[in-house]
Parts: C-alpha cells; structure tokens; sequence
C-alpha cells in the first residue's frame, strides 16, 4: 500500500501544469477536437527547449566543481551501456522479438528524453527538492552510446562494408541530429558566456521556459493518444516491457546516481534519465540503420506506453525509491 508520502507526491505530480497539459492533450483527441499544434510552431517549441536546456546547463557548468562531475558522468556512461543491454535481452528472451526489434528498443529504452527530464525538473521544483546544475550534461552523455551500442548488437553478425556503412550513417545521424547538436551548442555557449552572458537572454530563455515546457506536454499529448489504437496490435508483452523495464533501468540509475555522490534531487533526475525512453534521436537513428524493425513496436512503447507512465506515475515513483535507497545506503 503506498504511504501518505507517496500519494502526495503522485498528487503534486498529476496537479502540475506540464502533466495537466498533457492530459488535456489526450483528452482533446478523445473528444475528437480539431485542437492541434501546428508542426511549424511544434519545430519552434522543441529547438526552444532543446537549446534553452543546453544553454542553462552550461552556465551551471561554467562554475562547477569538476571533481563532483566526473564520477556521475562515469554513472551516467555506465547506464547508457548497461540499460540498452538490459532492454534487448529482455525483448528478446521474454517478448521473442527479432534481433532488428529487440536492438530498436534497446535504442530507445537505453537513450533518453529530454522532455522527461524536463519534466522531473519541474517535479522537484515544485516539491521543494533541490538538484545539481550540471545534471544538463549528463542528458548529453546518455544520448548517443546505448543508440550505438544497439545498433551493434543488432549487425554483429552482419558481415561486408554495408552493415558498417550503415552504421556510420546512422552514427552522423546522432551526430549532427537537431537533439544532441542543439544540446551541445547550448551546453558550450552556456560555459563560454557564464552567468554574465546569460543574464542578457535570460528574459527569453529563463522565465517563458515552463509555458513552453507545458505547450510541448499538449502536443505530446494529442499525439500519444492518437498511438492508443496501436497497444492493440502490440500485445500485452511490449505494455509490461514499457513499465517493467523503467522501473529496473531506474533503479540501476538510482543505485550509480548515489554511488557517484549526487544529492538526493539529483539521484532521482538520474534515475528518471534511466527510466526514460528516446522518441526524438534514437527513431531518426533506427530508421537509416535498422529499416527492417517495426515502427509499431518501438515508437508504440516509448511514446504510448513509457512516456505517459513516467509524467504521471513513474517520477513520483523513482523519488520514493531513491529516498529509500539513501535510507539503506547513507
């Protein structure tokens, strides 16, 4: 039974505006509503968010302790090569999927997203928990190694120039992809010009940043309902796999998150970073070097199943859980 403690986190959670939104985003295709963000606004709002991250990041960066940064970055390396290991296997022993689709969810489930790391942001602020200002630069971190790790599990075998070829076309595609390139460029803009640069942007990328956060959350809405029709054709493995698989992820990430010395806002950051699925860089990734998976099994499970799972239930969750693990490991 959960406690008082735990009701109230959930109820924080679901009573704040970017979760709020996001509901409102399913409920209006329920409804059968003609509200919809359009896709020119909705490229608007996600470089916004993605360089506005980057940018606060590095002026926390710039000021940092470096001696307090390596080892959650050594954490945070060690969950982007564990978890995408976890997920496959998982897939493949339990769910009897392909190798091309169990290497497709591990892409997904071992890089992370950016809006649910926003969003558990938003989280501790609201519950008065602080975190680290650095923990931008762990999201840099994870992003790109589980894509690439699950890209070779899935051509080990593959034999000849094309499987590498392919791979050094989806490894550019990572690269120079809007998401890690527009979060680098903010993190490195961000440590250049300090706190003294960033106060001359601040009025753009400071305060408006929640409500763009929460107009994000409404189209994400609106579009993950629109997927509901498809947890039909995936079958009850992949929606178990879409809760279980967090849950284990974040608690990888909880237990290295405490072991390399972040406070207890920032474990849990950490640990929702584990628990968080790719719907943005590791798709694009997949699509040029794994054509042959199934877009309606790994699209389904990260943004249908595990995103709405994480924004509603799962962050209240991996902060009770990494409460309990500071109690059992001070």
């Amino acid at each position: 039974m959960l406690s008082l403690d735990a009701l109230g986190a959930i109820q924080t959670n679901l009573l704040s505006p970017v979760v709020l939104c996001f509901l409102l985003g399913c409920v209006a295709t329920w409804v059968k509503s003609d509200l919809r963000i359009p896709e020119s606004i909705y490229s608007i709002l996600t470089i916004y968010l993605l360089f506005a991250l980057g940018l606060k990041g590095g002026v926390e960066l710039s000021h940092a302790d470096t001696a307090l940064l390596w080892r959650p970055a050594l954490a945070t390396l060690v969950i982007g090569l564990v978890t995408p290991l976890i997920a496959y296997f998982s897939a493949r022993s339990f769910g009897k999927l392909s190798v091309a689709d169990a290497a497709a969810l591990g892409a997904h489930y071992g890089s992370v997203s950016v809006v649910t790391f926003i969003a558990v942001q938003s989280f501790l602020s609201g519950m008065g928990v602080n975190y680290e200002g650095f923990l931008s630069t762990l999201v840099v971190l994870l992003e790109a190694p589980a894509i690439l790790v699950s890209l070779l599990l899935a051509r080990f075998k593959q034999a000849g120039e094309s499987g590498w070829l392919t791979l050094r076309t989806a490894f550019h595609e990572i690269i120079s992809g809007r998401s890690l390139l527009l979060l680098i460029g903010g993190l490195v803009i961000g440590a250049l010009s300090g706190t003294s640069g960033y106060q001359r942007v601040e009025p753009l990328f400071g305060a408006p940043f929640q409500g763009v956060v929460a107009l994000f959350l409404l189209e994400m809405g609106i579009v993950a309902s629109k997927r509901l029709r498809d947890l039909k054709k995936v079958g009850v493995f992949l929606v178990l796999f879409g809760i279980f698989v967090p849950i284990v992820n974040s608690l990888l990430g909880a237990v290295l998150g405490h072991m390399s010395g972040l406070s207890l806002g920032g474990t849990v950051i950490l640990s929702t970073l584990a628990a968080s699925a790719s719907y943005i860089a590791a798709p694009a990734a997949v699509r040029i070097a794994l054509p042959e998976a199934n877009p309606g099994i790994y699209l389904t499970a990260a943004l249908t199943i595990t995103f709405p799972f994480n924004l509603v239930f799962g962050i209240p969750l991996y902060l009770r859980m990494v409460k309990q693990l500071v109690e059992l490991m001070p």
